[in-house]
């Protein structure tokens, strides 16, 4: 019981590392990279679908990214998507070929992304704890119905605790890595 809800935390707060990792990788650092176009979704005969699987998108060089679209047709519905996006970028279309510039960062610009890195990171060590209290809230549960002792109890809120604390340094890790990016001309 003690290890189930242990492991519940554990999963729980690697999934918040996850969605962090995920909702950085939407922040553009003025280096071209394919996932930069992930949450980009086009209508692809009928259902939306990302970028990725309409099209292929690769690294032309460090600041050019390339959409070669799979159908012909697609070139004209790709390159109305990512202009709607909210990235800011101006594809240039060559034949079948889509090429997006990623003009480089100003440094206000920068400024203002370090603090959405931030604000990303915070988010993610409060869903930490949240995840923290939850488990402590079942341990006090077991214990008020007399399924664990007091020494047990505490233990294991000490290993939840332990586990949380790896979580948020590892959230620190990740946006500092993320501002690092970000700083880089």
């Amino acid at each position: 019981m003690l290890a189930e809800i242990q492991n519940d935390a554990l999963t729980r707060m690697n999934k918040s590392l996850e969605s962090l990792r995920h909702e950085l990788a939407k922040i553009r650092t003025g280096r071209a990279h394919p996932s930069l176009l992930e949450h980009v979704t086009v209508d692809y005969y009928g259902s939306e679908v990302p970028v990725g699987q309409a099209a292929s998108v690769t690294v032309e060089d460090a600041r050019t990214l390339t959409v070669t679209p799979w159908d012909k047709n697609m070139v004209q519905v790709i390159e109305k998507a990512i202009l709607r996006s909210d990235l800011g970028l101006n594809p240039n279309t060559a034949g079948t070929v889509i090429r997006i510039p990623l003009p480089p960062l100003t440094e206000e610009r920068r400024l203002e992304l370090g603090k959405v890195v931030h604000h990303e990171g915070e988010v993610a060590k409060i869903a930490i704890r949240n995840i923290r209290r939850d488990a402590n809230h079942s341990l006090k549960e077991l214990l008020k119905e007399k399924e664990i002792s007091e020494d047990n109890q505490r233990k294991a809120e000490q290993a939840v605790q332990e586990v949380t604390d790896k979580a948020v340094s590892k959230v620190d890790e990740i946006v500092a890595e993320k501002e690092q990016e970000l700083l880089e001309i």
